[in-house]
């Protein structure tokens, strides 16, 4: 029977003829400082880690005890926002800076339900006894230095009928109208002694608002009487008249300076 040729195997170097050889794996280059490096770093992170976990009660237990501080900081801040709330009846963002209460202590009570937000940028607290009048405190509040007048004062003195949907407010010429989402204003624009003159302070929910002086108020009626109509001025004259609201030079004074003293002549002459 005919076989292919053979072929002879020669070992290698200190190894039997009948034995067979295997070649070693290439070495590739940088692998030996990568796996040192990794070792290293990952006995770092054992390390540390174990460390870390020694200590972790103690790191668990100063967090508590600060957020605790941090809570009770918060609470008498609170605290100190509640009682502004309550002496002053009505609260603007701003008005917390000047005092140090930080405004994370508004939202807190919010949250709480402890104020409510009344308007844009005005709270108050929540259940809060509110008045007739209340939309007044709220533009005494947004509009510090603004002045009821006209048919808003009318109706704070009890001198007319009419209930009027808007709060009639008087600005310094120069000054910026306000803007408001509720409730509406009717703006009337005065200067001088005519701003200045013949103003009351009305404690309406807790808040101060400046109100024109009964006098003053019949005074400005019959100068924006093409505004409200002349009815409406005669009617709250003869009222305050007849009630003994006002004096003879009152209104005469504060004719003078609204300039109407001629137009309110034959008017008076008639009452007296």
């Amino acid at each position: 029977m005919l076989s292919g040729p053979t072929t002879t195997i020669r070992p290698c170097c200190g190894s039997s003829p009948g034995q067979q050889t295997s070649r070693p794996p290439a070495r590739r280059e940088g692998q030996g400082w990568r796996a040192r490096y990794a070792c290293l770093i990952g006995n770092r992170i054992r390390r540390q880690f174990a460390q870390w976990r020694g200590s972790y009660p103690s790191v668990v237990i100063d967090i508590y005890r600060f957020y605790g501080t941090i809570c009770r900081i918060m609470d008498t801040t609170v605290d100190k926002l509640l009682e502004l709330v309550r002496t002053r009846g009505l609260l603007r963002p701003h008005d917390l800076a000047p005092l140090g209460i930080p405004r994370v202590a508004l939202t807190r009570a919010v949250r709480r339900g402890q104020l409510e937000r009344v308007g844009r940028g005005l709270y108050g607290l929540v259940a809060r006894p509110v008045s007739a009048h209340g939309t007044l405190a709220e533009v005494a509040r947004r509009v510090p230095k603004g002045v009821v007048c006209l048919l808003s004062a009318l109706r704070v003195h009890d001198l007319t009928t009419q209930a009027p949907f808007e709060v009639w407010l008087a600005i310094d010429n120069k000054a910026a109208a306000p803007k408001l989402d509720y409730p509406p204003l009717r703006l009337v624009r005065f200067s001088g002694p005519a701003l200045s003159e013949g103003v009351e302070e009305h404690v309406v929910d807790g808040v101060p608002v400046h109100v024109t002086s009964v006098a003053k108020t019949v005074a400005d009626c019959f100068k924006y009487r093409n505004k409200i109509g002349i009815d409406v001025a005669l009617e709250a004259l003869r009222e305050a008249w007849v009630a003994r609201r006002m004096t003879s030079d009152e209104i005469w004074h504060y004719a003078k300076i609204d300039r109407v003293a001629n137009v309110m002549r034959p008017y008076l002459e008639s009452l007296a």
